[in-house]
């Protein structure tokens, strides 16, 4: 085996800014992002890829909301199925392009990935997964009390509609995954952080209402694979103490015991966003 990587893409690193959203702008951004990756590869790299999924979900999710009159709405795991679909394929074929150009004899393949969880996880009364776009706090105001959603204030760039999320146990397709990275394919795997499932009893499994955090499920995918490296694209330059707040400062790296120091202190981190990459 060679020197193993896993890239965790952020959902919200494919959405530049809010009057770039589209699919079209998305897959210019997913480009960006596999030119680097794409050179990774050229180095002698094993690739594993993840992604986040966050406003992708939560458009998907909303345009089965305001379509319910006429369909049948989309449960949260299927949204999560359908974005592990395009965004793997946007990610899939940006990839395949480079390495044309670049003279690169590799595969890459998107798995569907299912990552168990704990039904009694306590994410599930209290959500804290950022879904969709950004809103204004009378907005978020608005589509509690109208629709019922969970809102929460994402981390000082607005408001944005929470979900449950709990954290991943399994990933129920880590055999497949290992044995094509084993056979020289980029794997791009645990989108959005896996389909959130449960097992009964009998060992069936099924899907609950949920968003898995895709660093947490990247960390376990690194660590199941024996990766030597995890690296994370996010929306922000950096991680940062005091985020959002005028005593806002860069942090280039910090040792393990402070990072947990800076995290048990609370203030730092937006859970949902930096708090699990930390």
């Amino acid at each position: 085996m060679g020197r193993r990587v896993v890239v965790a893409i952020g959902g919200n690193s494919l959405i530049t800014d809010p009057q770039h959203q589209t699919v079209e702008d998305q897959y210019l951004a997913a480009a960006e992002t596999d030119h680097h990756i794409a050179a990774l590869v050229a180095d002698g790299w094993e690739v594993a890829i993840t992604h986040g999924n966050g406003p992708q979900i939560g458009f998907i999710l909303r345009r089965s909301e305001l379509s319910r009159h006429e369909l049948h709405e989309v449960p949260l795991d299927v949204c999560g199925a359908d974005t592990q679909g395009a965004i793997g394929y946007l990610l899939q074929q940006n990839l395949i392009n480079d390495f044309h150009v670049m003279g690169i004899d590799k595969g890459v393949v998107t798995v569907v990935t299912q990552v168990e969880v704990d039904a009694a996880d306590p994410a599930f009364t209290a959500p804290s997964k950022p879904i969709g776009s950004f809103m204004t706090e009378e907005q978020a105001g608005r589509r509690r009390d109208e629709e019922g959603w969970d809102v929460a204030e994402d981390a000082g760039r607005g408001w944005r509609r929470v979900v449950a999320s709990p954290v991943p146990r399994r990933i129920v397709e880590i055999d497949a995954v290992r044995a094509l990275l084993d056979a020289g394919f980029v794997v791009i795997a645990v989108g959005g952080g896996g389909l959130p499932v449960v097992t009964d009893g009998e060992g069936r499994l099924s899907g609950v209402a949920a968003v898995i955090d895709k660093d947490r499920a990247s960390a376990l995918l690194a660590a199941e694979i024996r990766a030597d490296l995890l690296l994370i694209s996010t929306a922000v330059e950096r991680v940062a103490l005091d985020f959002g707040k005028p005593t806002q400062r860069w942090v280039d790296a910090m040792t393990l015991e402070e990072a947990r120091r800076r995290l048990a202190e609370g203030t730092h981190f937006a859970p949902g966003s930096m708090a699990p990459k930390i």
